[in-house]
């Protein structure tokens, strides 16, 4: 056990380590597991980025594929991968399908039936682990970033929490979550019917009413994606940034698709970026 979480377990990476910890959340009322890789000794981390996953992930998608770790090694910046939802909680429906319940917690604060009590993942980003960061490593600056389901996440949680995260990058995120399938079944699910609720958690129509970043928002997205038209609507995400006066760094990268390979091959232009704005050393 260290501070407010156990490990367990760790391997050294990169002259560092890529940790696997477990911690008592406040807002999901459960037990949530997450990852790190932790470039130094916990005493001389002064910054760290959020990474959060889509659909269907948990804590280790991220850290054992993106290959993130090599352009970390040497900064005193860390990188923590919370899991993309409560688990195990025996809710009627919780497991029936990848787009709803367990590994789909869509960042959100459930308001509806049986997800209310415990599927508070705002919450549980902004509040649990950002409290979490600060007083168990010790971090000074936090930047956010994530993929799909989870590049919704740091749209919304970058945008809404300015105060809270230096920088907002993602890949292949659901831009537009109120005009796509995956998002209006699980806002639907959690929020109920009530649609102005929705709005409250999606990127475009948050810029679309003024709340912007000062800083650039670096997005990602691969034309060889089979979700791009019908659930990430990219195009929304540019249209509205140009509207409202949003600086957007956008990419469209030739044939890649939806998956770590993408990631993979971008994932140090993400982290350069951030270092940059947690204005950490290299």
């Amino acid at each position: 056990m260290s501070g407010n979480y156990e490990i367990l377990k760790s391997h050294v990476t990169f002259g560092g380590k890529t940790v696997f910890c477990e911690h008592q959340s406040s807002s999901t009322k459960t037990k949530m597991k997450f990852s790190a890789f932790l470039p130094k000794e916990i005493a001389e981390i002064e910054h760290a980025i959020v990474w959060l996953s889509g659909l269907t992930c948990n804590e280790e998608n991220f850290i054992t594929k993106a290959g993130a770790q090599r352009y970390l090694k040497d900064t005193n910046t860390m990188i923590i991968c919370p899991d993309t939802s409560p688990r195990g909680l025996g809710i009627e429906g919780e497991d029936d399908s990848y787009d709803f319940g367990s590994g789909a917690g869509f960042y959100v604060n459930a308001t509806e039936g049986d997800y209310r009590t415990n599927y508070q993942m705002y919450d549980y980003i902004s509040k649990d682990l950002v409290s979490l960061l600060k007083n168990d490593f010790g971090v000074k600056k936090i930047s956010i970033m994530g993929h799909s389901m989870g590049g919704h996440g740091a749209l919304v949680l970058g945008l809404r929490e300015e105060g809270t995260f230096e920088s907002i990058s993602a890949f292949s995120p659901i831009v537009n979550p109120v005009s796509c399938p995956w998002g209006q079944k699980a806002f639907k699910g959690y929020l109920g019917d009530d649609k102005d609720k929705w709005k409250e958690y999606d990127a475009c129509e948050l810029i679309g009413k003024g709340l912007k970043t000062k800083h650039e928002i670096l997005v990602d997205q691969g034309l060889g994606d089979e979700f791009l038209e019908k659930e990430l609507l990219t195009n929304n995400l540019k249209n509205v940034c140009e509207s409202e006066g949003q600086s957007l760094r956008l990419f469209f990268r030739e044939g890649y698709d939806h998956s770590y390979y993408f990631i993979s091959s971008f994932i140090g232009d993400h982290i350069k970026f951030h270092l940059e704005k947690l204005g950490s050393d290299s």
